[in-house]
């Protein structure tokens, strides 16, 4: 661990700690006896959330299995040894799936467009499909709170809709429930906590060099509120929480074409002379 005091890192992680296991509650993340696969991208989201998951095993009132799992993409200078070694340190099950999806990236994505979504897509396939292959019953992403937002954001900017990322979701295929344990916490607490853990960070390749993403501008918008107007990033999470669909305009969440009167009495119709 780095410099910062014991106490802060204490207050840091215990909150951290917190709030992953009240996303965990609220949502019913994991039930007793499930087998968790954890995403282990080797960066610090998915660092801090299988040390926050190991953590909570450890004193859970119920009985569930973690199985670390990371998918080798194939791209260059990945340095296949650090999370072997990591997790054999852990003493956590594991397991790394190669899939060479990088050079289906390279092959199909046109030079100078943002290759995350195919990249994303094809890697949800082939961590689902796995999933399935070990038995998993949950499969943990290491998405965080600002995640959640910047989605929101892009679809509502790019994409014309109001969506974001659920804490839990059920696959499209309806064989894999997804769970986000850090729906709660914010990125520069995650950040924190990663550089005095000192996680060995594995930097993305394949797209974390792209200039001008989309959603590199949303998360510069939602830093500079963030500084400015502190708060306004929790008030906006806690509106997702919130949502009045007879407030909105979808008509397909609210039925507008049958509204009738019903709070006053049928007043009798005047007589007009």
């Amino acid at each position: 661990m780095k410099s910062k005091s014991q106490y802060e890192f204490n207050k840091l992680q215990k909150k951290i700690r917190r709030e992953t296991g009240n996303a965990i509650v609220d949502y019913n993340m994991i039930e007793n006896n499930d087998v968790v696969m954890v995403c282990l991208s080797g960066g610090k989201d998915s660092y801090t959330m299988l040390d926050m998951l190991m953590s909570l095993q450890r004193s859970a009132p119920i009985h569930f299995e973690l199985v670390a799992v990371n998918l080798d993409q194939k791209q260059p200078g990945f340095p296949e040894h650090i999370l072997p070694e990591y997790l054999g340190k852990l003493g956590v099950k594991f397991h790394i799936l190669e899939k060479d999806t990088y050079s289906i990236v390279q092959e199909k994505v046109p030079e100078g467009k943002t290759q995350c979504s195919l990249c994303s897509r094809l890697r949800r396939g082939s961590l689902y499909g796995f999933a399935e292959k070990i038995g998993a019953t949950k499969i943990a992403l290491g998405h965080h709170r600002d995640d959640i937002l910047e989605t929101l954001f892009l679809n509502l900017f790019h994409g014309g809709k109001i969506k974001g990322m659920p804490p839990k979701l059920l696959s499209d295929d309806g064989k894999n429930i997804v769970i986000r344990p850090l729906a709660y916490c914010r990125e520069k607490d995650i950040i924190r906590y990663s550089e005095e853990k000192d996680f060995p960070i594995i930097p993305c390749t394949l797209c974390g060099n792209q200039p001008n993403l989309q959603r590199q501008v949303i998360k510069e918008m939602m830093q500079d509120w963030d500084k400015q107007h502190p708060g306004r990033l929790e008030t906006m999470f806690t509106a997702m929480q919130n949502i009045s669909p007879s407030q909105m305009a979808d008509r397909k969440l609210y039925d507008f074409e049958t509204l009738t009167i019903t709070g006053r009495h049928r007043l009798p119709v005047m007589e007009v002379k």
